[in-house]
C-alpha cells in the first residue's frame, strides 16, 4: 500500500482558491503540467510515497482534497540550504471532508487513515460546500 502525506494549505480559503494558487505555479514536465511544492525536508519514506501515494490538503481545518505525488526531487539553494520539491499531479481530487487540527510542515498519512475520495463515498462534490460539510460532520449531523 502506498504511503501518503498531509499538509496544511496555509492562506487558502477553499478548493477553488487552491487551484488558482497552484495553477500560477504549474510547470511543464515532459509536456504535462505538474504542480511543484517546495519544502525543506526530504521524506525518508519517499519510495513508499512514489508507489501511488498522494498529498492530502487541509483547507480551513478540514482535509479537502488530494493530489497524486508524481516525483520527489532534492537540491541545494544559493545559501547552501537543502530543499525538496514534490511534483504533484494537476488534478485535485475532492475527498470526504475530515476535520484535522493544525500542524507544521507535512506529516505521513497511513492509507487506512486517509479520507476516501468524495466520488467513492457517493457524493458528486457539488451538494454542499466542503467547509459546510466539515462543520456538519464535526457536529455529528452528517
Amino acid at each position: 500500500m502506498p504511503l501518503h502525506l498531509i499538509k496544511l494549505a496555509v492562506g487558502v480559503n477553499d478548493l477553488d482558491h487552491l487551484a488558482e494558487v497552484q495553477d500560477r505555479r504549474a510547470v511543464l514536465v515532459d509536456g504535462r503540467p505538474r504542480i511543484p511544492l517546495h519544502t525543506r525536508q526530504f521524506p525518508k519514506r519517499a519510495e513508499e510515497i512514489l508507489a501511488g501515494g498522494s498529498l492530502y490538503w487541509v483547507v480551513k481545518g478540514s482535509v479537502a482534497a488530494r493530489q497524486r505525488v508524481l516525483a520527489i526531487d532534492s537540491g541545494v539553494d544559493g545559501e547552501g540550504q537543502s530543499f525538496c520539491t514534490l511534483q504533484l499531479d494537476e488534478e485535485r481530487v475532492p475527498v470526504v471532508p475530515t476535520v484535522h487540527r493544525p500542524f507544521q510542515g507535512w506529516r505521513y498519512l497511513a492509507p487506512d487513515a486517509a479520507p476516501r475520495d468524495l466520488s467513492e463515498a457517493g457524493g458528486a462534490g457539488d451538494e454542499l460546500p466542503a467547509h459546510l460539510a466539515a462543520e456538519l460532520r464535526a457536529l455529528g449531523l452528517l
